[in-house]
């Protein structure tokens, strides 16, 4: 295999243009590397650096993030999104440690076996950590690819995935895998963007099929659109007399798993009612306004209820997933985006 005129015209761009000083470019390990394409994935990077950086100053290698309590690996995560990329993050580094003596494997089908690792993943470690070639398919290769090409349809499909690895692995050189990877990544975060892309200094458009027929937007296909149904939810704020809030570990899978929150109640359902059943008198209690988070897959409208509790509440039951947290020498606990946030509101409401 010789490298073909596109790998070529990409390189020559990466040379000139491709960024070379991002946080995970500088002392490549597998480790490096595969944090970074986690965190990468659905996320920009501009978010993601001040993470990593936070990430690698806590868990310098896979041993020590192996070893770390998972609520300080979601604590670390904690406005990132997307929560089960942490969990599977802990859960591979352990299966790593106890399964590979600590050493990430060094092929694509040995890393695609671990929880959270796709196969594009792999082949972003493999090529740019062990420098073997490896095609990657990430949201920004599909599109340079898809439109290059002239592929139909939605990625998500399996013919329309099928063809996009094709051609990925067609074009992906034998040598200099590294630089290729980073190269087709920046493509499409640089130039090949979903919207406005700057076809003008692309290396590539005297052959890309959508700029030649001047229907870029139509590549890749979008996914089919469906309308999201809609849930709602009281969360409840219960703070005791010495001002602290009650937050409660939710269950490891689904929705914000592993992460704490406040107790939830049905919207139609009296707060005054549950809180003095559960936790004891109510003092005082304030709705605030309601909003609404929007998941993947559905919406949730929140309604905040704060609970004034009126004494010290016997122990209550399940003791292992509640916790009292103190609002200003908070603990290091993961914590979903819209719970961090009323937190902060309830501690500027707090005397200190």
């Amino acid at each position: 295999m010789t490298t073909d005129v596109f790998a070529h015209a990409v390189l020559d761009w990466f040379d000139q243009h491709g960024r070379k000083g991002l946080p995970w470019q500088q002392q490549i390990t597998p480790y490096r590397v595969w944090l970074s394409e986690i965190m990468l994935q659905q996320t920009q990077v501009n978010t993601v650096i001040p993470y990593f950086e936070r990430f690698v100053g806590r868990f310098p290698d896979v041993a020590a993030l192996a070893a770390a309590p998972l609520d300080e690996v979601l604590h670390l995560w904690t406005g990132l999104g997307y929560y089960a990329r942490a969990r599977n993050l802990h859960r591979c580094a352990q299966a790593i440690v106890s399964e590979h003596g600590g050493e990430f494997p060094g092929s694509v089908d040995a890393l695609a076996a671990l929880p959270g690792i796709g196969r594009s993943t792999a082949g972003a470690i493999v090529s740019i950590a062990f420098e073997r070639r490896a095609p990657i398919l990430d949201g920004n290769v599909k599109r340079v690819l898809a439109r290059y090409h002239g592929i139909d349809g939605w990625p998500g499909k399996t013919a329309v995935l099928n063809q996009l690895w094709s051609v990925a692995d067609t074009h992906t050189p034998p040598e200099r895998s590294r630089d290729y990877t980073q190269a087709m990544m920046d493509m499409g975060a640089i130039l090949c963007t979903r919207s406005r892309p700057a076809c003008d200094q692309c290396p590539v458009q005297g052959g890309c099929h959508a700029h030649g027929a001047g229907d870029v937007s139509r590549y890749p296909g979008k996914k089919p659109k469906k309308a999201l149904p809609v849930k709602s939810v009281q969360l409840l704020m219960v703070r005791d007399p010495n001002g602290e809030i009650l937050l409660e570990q939710r269950p490891a899978q689904g929705i914000w798993g592993g992460l704490w929150s406040f107790p939830e109640l049905a919207r139609d359902a009296s707060a005054i009612g549950h809180a003095e059943q559960a936790y004891g008198p109510v003092a005082d209690i304030e709705v605030w306004d309601g909003y609404r988070h929007t998941f993947s897959h559905y919406h949730l409208d929140i309604v905040p209820v704060l609970l004034q509790l009126a004494r010290e509440p016997a122990q209550i039951a399940d003791v292992d997933r509640h916790r009292w947290y103190s609002l200003h020498n908070p603990p290091d606990v993961g914590l979903a985006a819209p719970v961090k946030r009323l937190l902060e509101q309830l501690r500027e409401l707090a005397p200190v």
